[in-house]
């Protein structure tokens, strides 16, 4: 477990955590680690066989917020600042039951959600100790706490864009004609820890064909002059904030006007997605947006996936930018714009940002050229 910054920003989350839960009819949230526990109190972490658990009570309920953790892990809560927080630690031994102790801190509720990534296992144990509690997912409440990033987050956000950047700035130290993807994924997935994150959490670089395939990843595959090349990379800053950032390149000559033809109408989709954001319109609009231009140019069936997703502490969250969606953008929402066209057996292309929603439209987290970049080669 790692220790997060000053105490206010996670104090600020856990009232109004308390408070949205309130407003669902909630009585209790149980977080188990994981980036929700991450974002409520700053403890990072995965969960394991033994249950670590925060007991978040709504508001207007007398219980005090708990974290209920194994004695033999408790020495790595050192440091946090949880008496700031006003929550309890509450160790417990292998001899004991958690899921008792989870009910006894609970103080009686009558609806108990529990975080969407809970282990089953976990989830099966608080069934059996709540009894008849109602039990639900606490999704509904965190993600209309984490879809809208504050200003420390949308800071972090922005750092990490930067970095990814600097990275695609590099790009031809790693694209080269006669390497493998694998070697060329090696060398950028290098390249993100040396920039600044802590390590690459995915690295697709699809060549030719290849491209044709949104998520590749890395293959043999030689790369050949000419070749149309997808490459797509992103990780967590030490913070846990993500980066993504897609951009297409050809390889040591200038593609064939067909391809040129066909980014051209990519790129000017990408930038009336981007421009179609701000506050007030929904999400299924800017997925629209980016849709309506490849169809007409009779490439709909090739524009494969949604155009967007939510990120931060996970890379994929909401909002999701997909038709069907017609939740309201709002300030501080955070998402990819991620067009792409994709010919079987011959290429793709995929140009994508971070945005964050501003107070009067939105602000692109990535600055390099969205261009149809040649490499040397």
């Amino acid at each position: 477990m790692t220790r997060g910054p000053d105490a206010a920003p996670f104090a600020e989350r856990l009232r109004r955590a308390g408070e949205v839960s309130a407003a669902h009819g909630v009585d209790v949230l149980l977080v188990t680690p994981g980036t929700d526990l991450q974002y409520l109190i700053g403890v990072g972490g995965e969960s394991h066989e033994r249950l670590t658990c925060l007991v978040l009570p709504a508001a207007g309920h007398l219980a005090p917020p708990a974290l209920v953790v194994p004695r033999l892990e408790a020495p790595r809560l050192a440091g946090l600042p949880l008496d700031e927080l006003g929550v309890e630690v509450v160790t417990w031994t292998d001899a004991e039951d958690p899921y008792r102790l989870v009910d006894d801190l609970a103080g009686g509720p009558t609806h108990a959600a529990v975080v969407d990534s809970m282990a089953a296992a976990h989830v099966f144990g608080l069934r059996d100790a709540f009894g008849d509690v109602k039990q639900s997912l606490a999704g509904p409440v965190l993600r209309e706490l984490r879809m809208r990033k504050d200003a420390a987050e949308v800071a972090q956000l922005r750092a990490a864009g930067a970095a990814i950047d600097r990275v695609h700035a590099r790009m031809a130290e790693f694209v080269q004609v006669g390497r493998t993807e694998e070697e060329a994924g090696a060398a950028i997935a290098a390249a993100i820890v040396e920039e600044g994150h802590t390590g690459a959490a995915f690295v697709i670089v699809g060549s030719g064909p290849n491209g044709a395939s949104p998520h590749h990843g890395v293959s043999d595959t030689v790369l050949r002059r000419g070749d149309v090349v997808v490459v797509d990379i992103g990780g967590p800053l030490p913070s846990g904030y993500y980066s993504d950032c897609t951009r297409t390149y050809v390889l040591g000559e200038e593609p064939d006007a067909s391809v040129r033809e066909s980014y051209a109408v990519l790129q000017d989709a990408q930038e009336r997605s981007v421009a179609a954001v701000r506050p007030g319109v929904t999400a299924e609009s800017v997925d629209a947006a980016a849709r309506e231009p490849i169809t007409a140019a009779g490439l709909g069936e090739r524009f494969l996936h949604r155009t967007g997703h939510g990120i931060g502490l996970d890379v994929h969250e909401d909002p999701y930018i997909v038709g069907g969606n017609d939740l309201v953008l709002e300030p501080g929402m955070a998402f990819s714009v991620e067009p792409g066209v994709y010919l079987d057996g011959q290429w793709g292309a995929r140009i994508e940002d971070i945005v964050v929603v501003t107070e009067d439209g939105c602000e692109r987290l990535n600055s390099r050229p969205r261009d149809l970049v040649v490499l040397p080669g």
